[in-house]
């Protein structure tokens, strides 16, 4: 096995990369994924974003980042970070002293933006200060906002065409310029991530880069959106990379509550199974077959799950065709029938019971499962 990559049964190999860590959390040399969200809160507010913080936690993120946009943010971190149970990381745009200020207030990462702050002698100072903190970087550059191309005197800008043709290389660019800098100082707690709204563009930038630096990667769409195409347009990008075996931390960029940016995100690890937590869920498709009301059933046993942080396997099956294979391949499953249906634990039927009983009797069946489990 080569010494940057780890074997995956069934998918290309994953690339390993310099381990980092923020806080007690590694990023990289094959550590689990680790999955982040942002605080939505405003950061001068440390006991609305402290409880932010505790909700994304409950629901299995690992490293939290919040805005630094002024220093009435900056003055709020010492009581963010105290409370934190999460490793956070100040997210800086346009002022470096912002980063400064950060670092004191004990912040466990820095996110810079290349494309704001340009100032080799200003990006100079916040690498310093982080190592002398003994605090990573994460060089985050956005399409959105990378620097502008310089055009040598004489030629003609270029078109719009020819700038679209090139961003992934701009991107990466963007990336490696900061990247020199902070390799001049003997630092390499470097973490660098590459986003757009376009999917094609993440990925091609993400493949330039990646054979270029030794550093993990933070995978994301980023501006996905709403949660249903915000979601759908993350899998997309995200499950690419990550099946070819690049990112090492993934964030996804939803317009509404962070907390459903990190089960969209458990979700993506674990449809390619890199990673599990709490129950997943199968469901066939409704069709005429179907007997029962599929559908309903099915979000009821969806939402009973949530408080479930086991990793299991629940099967909800609308018909006989192929609802009893698939319920008893699951750890639990209940597979319907005219009105009733039966329940599945580890392929046996323990019970059949009618359509209305149902719900309650799959949850029944688990919690004795769980708590026998639990006893041994």
């Amino acid at each position: 096995m080569h010494a940057n990559v780890m074997e995956r049964p069934g998918q290309p190999p994953r690339r390993i990369s310099r381990p980092v860590r923020f806080g007690e959390v590694t990023i990289g040399g094959g550590a689990p994924i680790v999955v982040q969200s942002m605080c939505s809160s405003d950061t001068r507010d440390a006991p609305a974003t402290g409880a932010q913080i505790a909700a994304l936690a409950e629901a299995g993120c690992e490293v939290v980042r919040v805005a630094v946009p002024n220093r009435e943010a900056a003055a709020a971190l010492p009581e963010i970070v105290r409370g934190s149970p999460l490793p956070v990381v100040a997210d800086i745009h346009f002022d470096h002293r912002l980063a400064l200020l950060a670092l004191q207030a004990g912040v466990h990462g820095l996110r810079l933006n290349p494309g704001n702050i340009r100032d080799p002698t200003k990006v100079r100072e916040v690498v310093r200060g982080a190592a002398a903190h003994g605090v990573p970087i994460r060089i985050g550059v956005n399409a959105g906002s990378l620097p502008p191309v310089e055009v040598p005197e004489g030629r003609l800008p270029p078109t719009v065409e020819e700038l679209r043709a090139t961003l992934p290389e701009r991107l990466v660019e963007a990336a490696l310029g900061h990247v020199r800098i902070l390799e001049g100082l003997d630092f390499h707690d470097t973490i660098i991530s590459l986003k757009a709204f376009d999917v094609p563009l993440t990925i091609a930038a993400n493949r330039l880069l990646a054979a270029q630096v030794p550093y993990p990667l933070h995978v994301g769409i980023t501006e996905a959106g709403l949660p249903w195409a915000g979601t759908i347009r993350s899998a997309v990008g995200i499950g690419i990379l990550l099946f070819e075996g690049l990112g090492d931390t993934v964030r996804v960029s939803l317009t509404g509550d962070p907390v459903e940016e990190v089960r969209v995100a458990y979700e993506i690890l674990r449809a390619l199974d890199l990673r599990r937590r709490g129950p997943t869920m199968i469901s066939c498709p409704t069709c005429g077959r179907t007997e029962v009301d599929l559908v309903r059933l099915a979000r009821q046993v969806e939402e009973h799950l949530r408080g479930i942080e086991d990793p299991i396997t629940v099967a909800v099956m609308g018909c006989v065709v192929n609802g009893p294979g698939e319920a008893r391949e699951a750890d639990y499953g209940i597979a319907g029938g005219k009105g009733k249906g039966a329940v599945f634990r580890h392929g046996e039927v323990v019970a059949t019971v009618p359509e209305e009983e149902l719900v309650e009797a799959l949850m029944a069946e688990i919690e004795r499962g769980l708590a026998f489990k639990r006893l041994r």
